[in-house]
């Protein structure tokens, strides 16, 4: 079946006590044993299963061609459980572009507990291949990136880390399964912000990490998020399951408005380069037009001069509203240096634009009179 119709069935099913066609919310947090100490419907506790969380763990594992998932309560919680699902000693290539949250995490946490770290530009496949040690044991892309948007050859990272033993787990949050299918391209794992795109609304947050196969480390993140306990609630799962249905026409409207607005800001004698993987002239169009069935609807922009002059245009907006985070109906903008950890990589000149569900035109109007 196409991903339209998965979108709205995957992980759904006609309730079997009301027959009602939208899944009710089962909110309990523990479930009656019987007199014998069984659980014949197969849940005990909240942090083990929920039938909402295990809707939404189907549904993303069909979406994405695999195996089975596991939902955690935000998608650096889903990372960190990768992480943790290493050990001590171990080593993990990582990109030099990955979400400051996550660097800050594996710099600062993990880097105390034992995990090794090499940071490369993972655009260059040479670099990350000299990255790889013999305890290397992860390696993680993020494809598009943020906030530099720029993309990972998934087929020959995929190669690379298998011929040295390692897995590798590609973060498909800004792309989704409509756009990339990062498994079906040699992924071990797949991890999503389902915050973003995948609720679509801007009302949860949620993380998601699918496996192509129950692999060891799989069997560790599972376990890890039973024992752990750092799980989405009924209510995020279903409001997540919720906004996957329309995710494919969201995302085709999503990409249709952003290349017409990079296409204008491209021209733009303010603009000193526009970031975006539809665009032929920018970096890593050819592989994302390979491994992408549309460039998404992420981007980001360098203004002319400095800090202040981009800042300056965040400030004129009327219809983009400046706020952090991407993926919701409403086209967000925001200066990402300045909320970034000290002594981020990402320049200073640089706007992050979430382009959303409004008319391109309105969207565009709005841009041209910021920039002025």
């Amino acid at each position: 079946m196409k991903i339209e119709t998965r979108a709205v069935h995957a992980g759904r099913q006609i309730d079997s006590t009301t027959a009602a066609v939208a899944a009710p919310l089962h909110l309990t947090t523990t479930f009656e044993r019987q007199a014998d100490g069984s659980y014949p419907t197969g849940f005990e506790y909240i942090r083990d299963a929920n039938p909402n969380r295990n809707a939404l763990e189907a549904c993303i594992s069909e979406l994405e061609g695999g195996a089975a998932a596991a939902a955690f309560a935000s998608g650096s919680a889903a990372t960190m459980v990768i992480f943790e699902a290493l050990s001590p000693g171990d080593h993990l290539v990582a990109p030099e572009d990955l979400y400051w949250g996550i660097r800050v995490m594996l710099k600062e946490h993990f880097a105390d507990w034992g995990l090794e770290t090499t940071f490369v530009d993972m655009t260059d496949t040479t670099a990350v291949e000299r990255a790889v040690r013999a305890n290397t044991r992860l390696i993680l892309a993020e494809t598009p990136s943020n906030p530099m948007i720029r993309i990972t050859d998934i087929r020959r990272v995929a190669e690379i880390a298998h011929q040295a033993g390692a897995y590798f787990a590609c973060d498909n949050t800004i792309a989704t399964p409509v756009l990339q299918q990062p498994l079906a391209l040699g992924a071990d794992l797949v991890v999503h912000s389902a915050t973003k795109y995948l609720g679509g609304h801007d009302d949860t947050m949620c993380g998601l990490v699918v496996a192509k196969a129950e692999n060891p480390l799989f069997q560790k993140i599972r376990k890890l998020q039973k024992t752990a306990g750092a799980v989405p609630s009924p209510f995020t799962c279903w409001l997540t399951l919720r906004g996957i249905q329309t995710l494919p026409y969201r995302m085709r409207a999503h990409c249709e408005n952003a290349l017409q607005v990079a296409a204008f800001l491209n021209q733009h004698p303010r603009i000193e380069a526009v970031l975006y993987p539809g665009l032929p002239d920018t970096a890593g169009y050819q592989i994302a037009a390979k491994q992408m069935s549309l460039a998404g609807g992420m981007m980001s922009i360098l203004v002319q001069d400095d800090r202040e002059a981009a800042m300056a245009v965040a400030a004129k907006v009327k219809v983009f509203t400046r706020a952090t985070s991407f993926g919701g109906a409403q086209s967000l903008i925001e200066h990402r240096a300045s909320i970034e950890a000290p002594g981020t990589k990402t320049p200073d000149n640089l706007l992050r634009l979430s382009i959303g569900l409004e008319h391109a035109d309105d969207l565009i109007a709005d841009l041209a009179q910021a920039l002025k």
